[in-house]
């Protein structure tokens, strides 16, 4: 896709799901990612992710230069939470403009949280990540993880102009791994990827995804 497609686009919710049935699989076990435990919950679930997605990442970190990993932030996402956070993302929108209609308030929260009926997290489908060194330090992408449109100015976006030259070549670096990997970008979050859900298969031209909504027991 050349044009930016929100996950709030009709196109989204009109592709199929054929769920494949794939294990929700937690990513920590072997310890080949590094992982983050800034979206920790109690129960684990944000280590989750399908086994196809998790094995596409693992293709995508071997093909980081010496001294570059991955750092896995958060991957499966209940639906109750994914409703949530959609939820208070649209009350702050409305609070902030009391003038839009509802419709261009769902399209807007979209650029940063997905509608929870088409959620790639939902579906294990998806992940947030970002590249660290060898040391443990984040590398510069220009923003941090999940940064709104609004704190950032629009440099979340992951083609967004006037970066500095060092993140942009960060973001062209973790871009390329996942790309070759398989995975599709959510062009309004550089840190977003997913695998087999529908806004891939949108963006890839499959005719259905293979991940759906998960209710994870």
């Amino acid at each position: 896709m050349t044009e930016i497609v929100l996950m709030s686009d009709s196109r989204v919710a009109a592709v199929p799901v054929v769920d494949c049935g794939e294990e929700l699989l937690d990513v920590r076990v072997g310890e080949s990612l590094a992982v983050d435990p800034r979206r920790e919950d109690g129960a684990g679930a944000f280590a989750h992710l399908r086994q196809g997605v998790l094995a596409r990442l693992l293709k995508a970190q071997e093909s980081l230069p010496a001294g570059v990993r991955l750092l896995f932030v958060e991957g499966y996402r209940p639906p109750a939470l994914q409703r949530l956070y959609f939820e208070r993302y649209s009350d702050a929108l409305r609070a902030d403009h009391p003038d839009w209609p509802a419709e261009r308030v769902r399209e807007a929260a979209s650029r940063y949280v997905s509608p929870p009926e088409i959620a790639p997290h939902s579906a294990g489908a998806a992940v947030d990540l970002t590249l660290m060194s060898a040391d443990g330090q984040e590398l510069d992408m220009g923003t941090r993880v999940n940064a709104t449109p609004e704190e950032s100015d629009g440099a979340c976006y992951t083609n967004a102009p006037d970066l500095p030259p060092r993140a942009r070549d960060n973001r062209r670096l973790l871009g390329d791994a996942l790309t070759a990997a398989g995975l599709v970008n959510y062009p309004t979050e550089w840190w977003h990827w997913s695998y087999g859900d529908r806004y891939w298969a949108l963006a890839t031209g499959a005719e259905h995804a293979i991940y759906g909504a998960w209710e994870r027991t």
